[in-house]
């Protein structure tokens, strides 16, 4: 079996976060998912939990950060292409994220990103597969 990851975010309105997500094109598992919590598929081993700050508050000691004030974890997703970086970025817009900066293009790799409505950071990469080639080489 290979690693899943499992992110875990405190939101504020749930069902308004899981709208949020549903706008941009992501689904969720209904096995994992009640009025308190809900499982985000990202891809066949990536998944978010979405939590309310009730639910979350179990699994910590410590205080929820204000991600609209104070940066807790930035999150960053590979994409399959630039226009599909820039086309998440303009739904997340539509549905009611923001940016917080322009595109970045280094030649090789091109990234941009959005804050979700609870202020967490999601960047959106795209790297040509030259790039992708040489980090994967490195690794070996």
């Amino acid at each position: 079996m290979s690693t899943q990851i499992f992110v875990n975010l405190p939101v504020k309105n749930l069902q308004q976060s899981i709208a949020f997500f549903t706008q941009l094109g992501f689904q969720f598992n209904p096995q994992f998912t009640d009025e308190t919590a809900t499982c985000m598929i990202v891809s066949e081993n990536i998944f978010v939990m979405l939590l309310t700050h009730e639910k979350f508050q179990t699994f910590t000691p410590n205080p929820i950060c204000d991600a609209t004030k104070s940066t807790e974890v930035l999150t960053c997703l590979s994409m399959e292409s630039r226009e599909k970086v820039d086309e998440m970025v303009r739904n997340a817009i539509a549905a009611g994220g923001t940016t917080y900066q322009e595109p970045q293009d280094h030649g090789f790799m091109y990234a941009h990103g959005f804050q979700d409505l609870d202020g967490h950071i999601w960047e959106l990469m795209y790297m040509e597969s030259s790039a992708v080639d040489r980090v994967e080489s490195a690794q070996e």
